[in-house]
């Protein structure tokens, strides 16, 4: 026999043994199939998001004055990023990124009235993977950015309830009709929660999870629009809201900060100019502000649990994915600043949780930086649907182990060329002027004193600088409402 011979004889040899191989293992699974009368299910998937909680609260603090009973029986089940971050501190960006999977420098989303859609006319959202990969997709209240045409998209869902126009008092609460809008506003409102935006939206997402386990997976998103402004609760919801001081401020807060963040703040400064006028007419105006919004707190926490209630009572707790995430963050005087819409820890620190059965434990606490581009990839991965390039990665080995390497740091965007870099250690924010601030959040939480000048921190800021975006596309046109 030639040695031509030989080889040929074995290739044959070694295809019959990974042909008989190949057919064993279809018979063992044909087998198992049968033994167990069905395949193994697709995991169902509750997707809750909530919007403008920020990180003042017991879930993040047992210390802090907000209690979130109900987030912390969430975290309990599963994992809490305890350093998680927006991609956007604004609804529009910051929902928009998550739902598709590409950043603001890559969609040009960078505004509350972007185009989202025209921005990225094919790209799936990620229920429309979900529908695509066999699954109902069903969810109410705030999810996109806004219920008008143009921010919502149908083509994501199989059923959706939008949100009701807001309950209104006949006239504003704060006795400040010259203080912003209508809708800039707080106090003990309506008189009957079953009235609010956020009760109907859990009884949607109730009467869901009670639906009969039928032949598709259930993806089901719930949006609570709480503490979305006007920040008005029902009156049961103030009850501990006197306990709430303020937050800690220092009057020369801006001395140290950047042209670059001068010009950006300046356009949202009347939040705060405003305040100190009304508290000054009104003494105790501020205080009940801030009151107001952890009774907004208290709240959407309570909502949650009356949907994790449902969940326990359902036939799909044991195999139901959890995922809970805030758009972004909120101030509440610090910084001289009230709202989002800043590149600082106040607006972009939110709380995220991921319970996976079989996959994260219960109670686990991650500290690893991550900013909620991490969603879509996580999500699709945890679920066994295919793979899809995202600005982001799937964050499922930290939630196999919280401890796993790491060496991304989570990315902020507010405007093109507006961008912060949160590492373990450090914020770097730096501004389309390429004005810069730096903060140690070892001996500095509250980002009172900017490092930036100081030339020892040349390095800190340069091994941050290398995670900014190498390309912004340009910002998509508005859409008008």
């Amino acid at each position: 026999m030639t040695e031509h011979q030989r080889i040929r004889c074995w290739d044959v040899f070694w295809k019959c043994v990974r042909r008989d191989a190949v057919q064993m293992l279809l018979v063992c699974l044909a087998g198992a199939f049968v033994i167990t009368g069905e395949a193994k299910p697709k995991p169902d998937v509750l997707f809750v998001a909530i919007d403008d909680m920020n990180d003042w609260i017991s879930l993040l603090d047992p210390e802090a004055p907000i209690k979130t009973p109900n987030l912390e029986r969430l975290a309990g089940r599963g994992m809490l990023f305890t350093r998680a971050y927006c991609i956007s501190p604004a609804c529009n960006p910051s929902r928009s990124a998550l739902l598709t999977g590409l950043r603001p420098s890559t969609s040009g989303v960078y505004a509350n009235n972007s185009d989202w859609r025209k921005a990225l006319p094919k790209r799936r959202t990620i229920m429309q993977q979900f529908r695509a990969a066999g699954y109902s997709v069903r969810g109410a209240g705030k999810i996109f950015h806004h219920k008008a045409k143009g921010f919502h998209d149908e083509d994501s869902f199989d059923d959706f309830q939008m949100m009701a126009p807001q309950n209104m008092p006949p006239k504003k609460l704060n006795q400040s009709p010259e203080y912003g809008s209508r809708n800039t506003d707080w106090g003990v409102w309506p008189p009957d929660e079953k009235e609010t935006i956020d009760f109907r939206t859990a009884n949607y997402c109730i009467e869901a999870l009670r639906s009969p386990v039928r032949d598709k997976p259930l993806f089901l998103a719930c949006g609570i629009f709480k503490p979305h402004s006007p920040f008005f609760a029902p009156g049961e919801y103030f009850r501990d809201a006197g306990k709430i001081g303020l937050p800690p401020r220092r009057v020369d807060d801006w001395n140290d900060l950047p042209d670059g963040a001068q010009s950006l703040m300046g356009r949202t400064k009347w939040f705060w100019n405003g305040m100190t006028r009304l508290d000054r007419r009104l003494p105790g105006s501020y205080r009940d502000f801030i009151q107001a919004y952890a009774a907004c707190c208290s709240f959407a926490d309570a909502q949650l649990g009356r949907v994790l209630d449902a969940l326990d009572a359902s036939p799909r707790r044991d195999r139901t994915i959890v995922v809970l995430w805030s758009d972004h963050g909120f101030h509440l005087g610090e910084k001289d600043h009230i709202e989002k819409f800043a590149l600082w820890e106040k607006s972009n620190h939110v709380p995220f949780i991921v319970v996976a059965p079989g996959v994260t434990g219960k109670g686990v606490r991650c500290s690893r930086p991550v900013d909620l581009s991490v969603v879509y990839p996580t999500l699709l991965e945890l679920c066994g649907l295919p793979a899809v390039e995202c600005d982001g990665v799937s964050a499922v080995p930290l939630l196999r182990d919280p401890r796993s390497e790491w060496k991304r740091p989570a990315l902020m965007t507010y405007g093109r060329g507006n961008h912060a870099v949160r590492s373990e250690r450090w914020r770097y924010i730096r501004y389309a002027d390429g004005s810069e601030e730096l903060y140690d959040h070892d001996v500095d939480p509250h980002e009172w004193s900017n490092l930036a000048r100081r030339v020892e921190y040349e390095g800190v800021k340069a091994s941050h600088r290398r995670w900014l975006p190498s390309k912004e596309a340009k910002e998509v046109a508005g859409l008008k409402r």
